[in-house]
């Protein structure tokens, strides 16, 4: 497994090195003048240049190419254009909220995904079935923004129970977690059904059965973990979603995270923060990929890495 580990750990190298070629190309297509958005609206022509030639931006694209990737193999991701500040502080301020958002969204989306698919699975073609997948078609078919304003319009304006913008309490976290896992949840509760449903027929839990164990014992022991490789997987890639793909939340609800600043730096055309933001989220894909491979071995023992 540590041969299997250290493999994968070398083979981010050259994806990262794709995807930063990627990026740099795609926001120097973005249309718009950096320069003129630092410089402001009213800046004359000679202000302008003197803040394109300020950030580089006068220099070829081969030129800035190769300033950017040489910063950034020395850990440098840049200044932001928008703030002048590092944007690794940039980021470092904002990253927190959003890990805090998705781990509290992932952690009630497992869960109640979890439970609806095994009991869905139980009772195949039953009310608790029916019941199960209509909540988990609503769930994937309602857009995010509207079910957080629809929310919103409910517990705050309504209720006044919970507040709508910021994070400043636990209170803030409720609204935007139901919004952000909701379509989590319903992902996980169909999968995990269709996975139980296809273990239930295989010809150990039929023996485990046969045995005279009780249904809860079977459902637990025999088939859980059989059940969770396929569902492990589609939880690491909902993380990955959930943690990059916030940026719709965070906007209905005013999210101090890092969906917001990258909102906030295309509409600046912060270069430097959206290159960094996107290799950030490349980054957490490919290791969050390598963590459920490993959690294959701990779930089944049987799975070997040569």
């Amino acid at each position: 497994m540590l041969t299997f580990f250290l493999k994968r750990l070398l083979g981010l190298l050259p994806t990262l090195a794709i995807v930063a070629v990627l990026v740099f190309l795609f926001v120097h297509m973005l249309p718009g003048d950096p320069a003129r958005l630092a410089a402001g609206q009213d800046a004359d022509q000679q202000t302008v240049e003197l803040v394109r030639a300020e950030l580089g931006l006068d220099r070829s694209l081969p030129e800035q190419f190769g300033r950017y990737f040489l910063n950034m193999a020395r850990g440098d991701v840049g200044v932001s254009i928008r703030t002048r500040r590092p944007v690794a502080t940039e980021i470092g301020e904002r990253f927190m909220p959003t890990l805090l958002l998705t781990l509290t969204s992932m952690a009630w989306a497992v869960a109640f995904g979890l439970v609806i698919g095994i009991v869905s699975a139980v009772y195949r073609n039953e009310w608790p079935d029916r019941l199960g997948m209509t909540l988990a078609v609503s769930g994937i078919s309602f857009p995010a923004f509207a079910l957080g304003m629809l929310l919103m319009q409910i517990f705050s304006v309504g209720l006044g129970w919970l507040p709508t913008v910021g994070a400043g309490s636990w209170k803030h976290y409720i609204l935007p977690s139901l919004t952000l896992g909701a379509a989590v949840a319903a992902v996980m509760a169909r999968f995990t059904r269709a996975s139980f449903v296809e273990v239930l027929g295989e010809d150990f839990v039929r023996t485990a059965r046969a045995k005279g164990l009780k249904e809860r014992v079977v459902i637990a022991k025999h088939c859980l973990r059989n059940a969770l490789i396929p569902v492990v997987t589609m939880m690491g890639l909902q993380f990955g979603f959930l943690l990059g793909g916030s940026i719709v939340v965070e906007a209905v609800f005013n999210w101090p995270g890092v969906g917001r600043l990258l909102v906030d730096s295309v509409n600046q055309r912060d270069y430097p923060v959206i290159q960094a933001l996107v290799l950030m989220f490349s980054l957490e894909f490919i290791l969050i990929n390598l963590v459920v491979d490993l959690l294959y071995g701990l779930i089944n023992p049987t799975i070997r890495y040569k």
